[in-house]
């Protein structure tokens, strides 16, 4: 899977206050910031069912009316947490109610405009419900100072004595927790209100790049003039000619580099911003104060990438049996997305959907029911179409109706892989919006791509074990190569560099374009063994973070990273039968947000801050060169 946005996601639930708005509501790997072309010989749509939310857009206007009046009154509630257990748990229940409807609001708008984005109407419906957020923080402002000045022992004898308050009990204790980094109504107030300032570089970067970029076009070896924008990119890079490949490299990186100056001062921004914040907040660093939002160890963030960069040799030897297969001599960075072996097998939705429920079998009959009603159902919008976004998601954020999901089904292998990816999200939202109250429903992303990863090994297995022949095992054993160096390895580089950049600027350091090429080159030559000419970078690649739009979001990357861990951590002892652990992962889907992540998988057996799972996902690697040679 690509990177998904895959997509940027925020908890709408599990941090009650202040709220900020995230630019996507998913959980998918797949999902991009980058509109989708119509492809070719478009099959009739299939469409999800809005009505669910929402009737009618007029139906949604009155709820939009309605809630931002219910926004306003929450002012009511002010200095009544502090009066009695009974106070503080309608005061809870009423923020809930309308924080559930907000996001419902929200939803709606969302999934509209992902479905087409230059349509006006919902252009300006999605613009209109962005603003329920600001106004909700706002709103909600004093909410942590007064449950700070009741003081923790109060707020336990109040959690005690009154059951209404167990679904808060989470969000209670963890704002006592952090006392020492919310400040007084006023400050709380004044960072709500700077919120859509602090978060304008992503949107300054997304216009820069859908919006001004001059994307080059190249001919081909074939003859074919095709222009290099993201979506260009993504489909020739894998051509099967070795010339094509380095022009669309060359000239695609070299786009980049020219904007260099220009994306390196908005990612600088971005970094500044994150550090204003995290001053105001009196922690220590930018990583700490994001790891602590989901109260993860930061020993799980720099175990990770001491891990991976323990096992770079076998990336490398990865890299040496990829340029046997393809006779190449010399390994460079373009010469990466080629498969080893080509498929034309198709996979339609229907065929997608028996195999991804025939794989999931071993998850049991209690997953197995919840996938067969998600994907027998209109919970999904499938093909391409002009002005559709691009990518994949999940979005399980509307909890008293059903997730839906986003996907641009192509009938090929990845399509397929996606299917099991996305619907292992739903069921996720399905189990965890059935077995916990509203607020401790949304898990985090720490867990959420365990439960999709997870379903591309399984998925991975059941068809190398079932290929017909040696070239379509070598297929399949290829893209599961693929999947841990992209999400495994790839992702580790980009969260060691996001963590080098913010470490640059905490140190007082400037970030410019040329730095920045300077500090990702480094580590793209390091982790592809450019020194021990393994595989070659050129300068001019180095300018590829540029392309990357997950640097705004905040150290969200290195979670795909732990998930793909985690994930080969349970699949390891999934595909040898271990019942025990089967039980343990439904347990992980069931507690959605009830608990810090970090415990929840520990409670399973799993532990992140240790280098288990990282060599568990090694080991998988090595397992399936090993069955690559053998074949050979």
């Amino acid at each position: 899977m690509a990177l998904t946005d895959s997509s940027k996601n925020k908890n709408y639930r599990k941090k009650l206050l202040p709220l900020v708005l995230a630019a996507v509501t998913s959980f998918g790997m797949s999902a991009s910031v980058f509109a989708q072309e119509a492809t070719p010989a478009e099959p009739t749509q299939i469409t999800w069912d809005l009505t669910e939310i929402y009737a009618s857009d007029q139906q949604w206007e009155k709820a939009y009316e309605a809630v931002q009046k219910e926004i306003a009154d929450l002012e009511n509630l002010r200095g009544t947490l502090k009066k009695s257990a009974k106070s503080m748990a309608t005061a809870m229940e009423k923020i809930a109610s309308v924080q559930k409807e907000a996001v419902r609001v929200y939803v709606y708008t969302s999934l509209k405009h992902d479905t087409d984005q230059r349509d006006e109407a919902n252009q300006a419906m999605f613009a209109k419900a962005n603003t329920i957020f600001t106004k909700f923080g706002e709103a909600t402002s004093w909410i942590s100072p007064e449950i700070l000045a009741i003081g923790g022992k109060k707020v336990e004898r109040f959690i005690k004595k009154e059951p209404r308050l167990k679904p808060y009990d989470y969000y209670l204790r963890s704002t006592v927790k952090s006392a020492d980094h919310l400040l007084d109504e006023d400050g709380e107030t004044l960072l709500a209100s700077a919120s859509a300032v602090l978060g304008s570089p992503n949107e300054i970067y997304e216009l820069l790049v859908n919006a001004d970029v001059k994307w080059p076009e190249v001919e081909l070896s074939s003859g074919d003039k095709v222009t290099l924008n993201q979506a260009g990119y993504a489909r020739y890079r894998s051509a099967p000619n070795r010339e094509d490949r380095k022009l669309v490299f060359d000239t695609f990186w070299q786009t980049w580099y020219d904007y260099r100056d220009s994306i390196g001062k908005i990612l600088s921004t971005e970094v500044q911003s994150n550090i204003f914040t995290t001053k105001a907040r009196k922690y220590d660093s930018v990583l700490q104060r994001e790891l602590e939002q989901e109260n993860l160890p930061e020993e799980v963030y720099r175990t990770l990438v001491s891990e991976v960069n323990n096992a770079l040799p076998v990336l490398h030897r990865y890299f040496k049996l990829r340029g046997e297969i393809l006779g190449i001599e010399q390994m460079r960075y373009y010469d990466i997305y080629p498969p080893l072996v080509t498929l034309n097998d198709k996979f339609g939705v229907e065929e997608s959907k028996a195999i991804t429920l025939e794989v999931l079998k071993p998850l049991g009959e209690e997953y197995y029911e919840h996938l067969k009603t998600a994907v027998n159902s209109d919970w999904s919008h499938v093909y391409p179409q002009p002005g559709k976004r691009s990518g994949a998601y999940m979005n399980g954020s509307v909890y008293d109706v059903h997730p839906y999901v986003l996907l641009n089904h192509n009938d090929d292998y990845n399509s397929l892989s996606t299917y099991a990816h996305e619907f292992g999200h739903a069921v996720h939202s399905q189990l965890a919006n059935e077995n916990q109250p509203y607020l401790k429903a949304s898990y985090s992303t720490f867990t959420a791509e365990i439960a999709s990863i997870i379903n591309e090994i399984l998925l991975e297995e059941y068809l190398i074990e079932r290929a017909e022949t040696k070239e379509e095992k070598l297929f399949y054993l290829g893209q599961a190569l693929e999947s841990v160096r992209g999400t495994f390895f790839r992702q580790t580089m980009f969260a060691e560099f996001e963590l080098k950049i913010h470490e640059t600027a905490e140190a007082g350091e400037p970030l410019t374009g040329a730095n920045l090429n300077e500090i990702y080159g480094d580590l793209l030559k390091k982790y592809h063994g450019h020194d021990e000419g393994v595989l070659l970078i050129d300068d001019v690649y180095a300018s590829e973070w540029a392309y990357i739009p997950h640097f705004y979001y905040n150290f969200y990357v290195f979670q795909y990273a732990t998930s793909m861990s985690g994930a080969a951590w349970f699949a390891e002892k999934l595909l040898a039968g271990d019942e025990q652990t089967r039980d343990a992962f439904i347990d992980v889907l069931k507690a959605g947000g009830s608990d810090d992540a970090y415990k929840i998988l520990k409670k399973a057996g799993l532990d992140m801050a240790t280098p288990d799972p990282y060599r568990a996902t090694a080991r998988r690697m090595e397992d399936i060169m090993n069955r690559i040679e053998a074949l050979l």
